[in-house]
């Protein structure tokens, strides 16, 4: 998909006019993109996270994404000039030994303290490769981690966690999502950008205006994958949402939770319960509550105001940093 502007000129939309954060609150027939994201995966996974809620143990993999997020995040609290390289490094341990305390199991993670540091040092050479692909001194987001949520004319509840939301000066709208894992192959960006187009659906449905640009930002391998959707995309993502909850409904009453094996599944925590992998599931609890999920109140979020710093470039039209190497990826 390309990420020029679609034929229809994107609606300007002030910064006020993007949805303030969620606050604490308990939804029934609620959906979040990791969820459904699970579904479309395996049904059966679905139904170990939401309905057993089965505990996971923590993965390095996992960790070092909560890890880079958390230094992404705290790398904008800083003055525009000190949104560096060294200091963005120079977060890495403090907000490691922050997540270590608030989740004690992730010190089992590693061996000894030689295996630890070179998973951190992985981490900070993700956010090195974050350096290549913008140049955030010339940035100033809206929202960080902001916690969103809308309700479809279906009664279904959609939410969730936007990485960054940059407003423009113009007021056009920039979801931004960190990943840190690797781009998808081209068979498989349509499904990569499903979680983005989720979230603009959620931010159209709640402000009115259509996000001009979506994007993606894979720190495994330095791309960019953009996206500028527009009305049709948008009812057609809110049409598939629909249609997916309806299935979740099916399989919750029939109880036909059916496992779908993939490439994923060598990652999976459940496979001692899968039938692909000779396990059998737990019963299911005789009478589960609804399908509910709590949204908890964000961590402080600032309000919306200049999105971009006196003198520099629009927060759509950023480029990465000169001479960078790093490709950007049509979505």
């Amino acid at each position: 998909m390309s990420d020029a502007a679609p034929a229809a000129t994107a609606t300007e939309v002030p910064a006020t006019a993007v949805p303030h954060a969620a606050s604490e609150v308990t939804v029934h027939r609620s959906l979040s993109p990791s969820r459904a994201a699970d579904f479309l995966t395996c049904p059966l996974l679905y139904r170990f996270r939401v309905i057993d809620r089965l505990p996971e143990p923590p993965s390095p993999a996992a960790a070092r994404g909560t890890l880079v997020h958390a230094v992404l995040e705290r790398l904008f609290d800083e003055p525009a000039p000190g949104r560096t390289p060294t200091v963005a490094r120079g977060l890495v341990l403090p907000q490691w030994e922050r997540l270590a305390t608030a989740e004690p199991e992730l010190a089992s993670l590693f061996a000894d303290e030689e295996q630890r540091a070179v998973w951190l040092d992985e981490a900070s050479a993700m956010l090195d490769r974050y350096f290549t692909l913008e140049d955030p001194t010339r940035l100033e987001p809206a929202h960080r981690e902001m916690s969103v949520q809308t309700v479809l004319d279906s009664g279904l509840t959609l939410r969730g966690y936007i990485d960054r939301l940059d407003v423009a000066r113009s007021g056009e709208v920039r979801i931004v999502d960190y990943k840190t894992g690797t781009a998808p192959r081209e068979e498989y960006e349509a499904r990569a950008l499903f979680q983005m187009k989720f979230y603009a659906l959620v931010v159209w449905r709640t402000s009115g205006a259509i996000p001009r640009q979506l994007q993606l930002i894979y720190l495994g391998n330095g791309e960019i994958m953009r996206c500028a959707p527009d009305e049709a995309e948008l009812l057609a993502t809110e049409r598939k949402i629909n249609a997916l909850w309806q299935a979740i409904e099916r399989a919750r009453a029939t109880g036909d939770w059916r496992p779908r094996q993939s490439r994923l599944c060598d990652w999976c925590a459940h496979q001692a319960l899968c039938p692909v992998f000779g396990g059998t599931p737990p019963p299911l609890p005789a009478s589960p509550a609804p399908i509910a999920s709590s949204v908890p109140a964000p961590r402080s979020i600032p309000e919306a105001g200049p999105t971009v710093a006196p003198g520099a470039e629009p927060a759509l039209t950023d480029a990465a940093p000169a001479g960078s190497a790093a490709p950007a990826v049509s979505g």
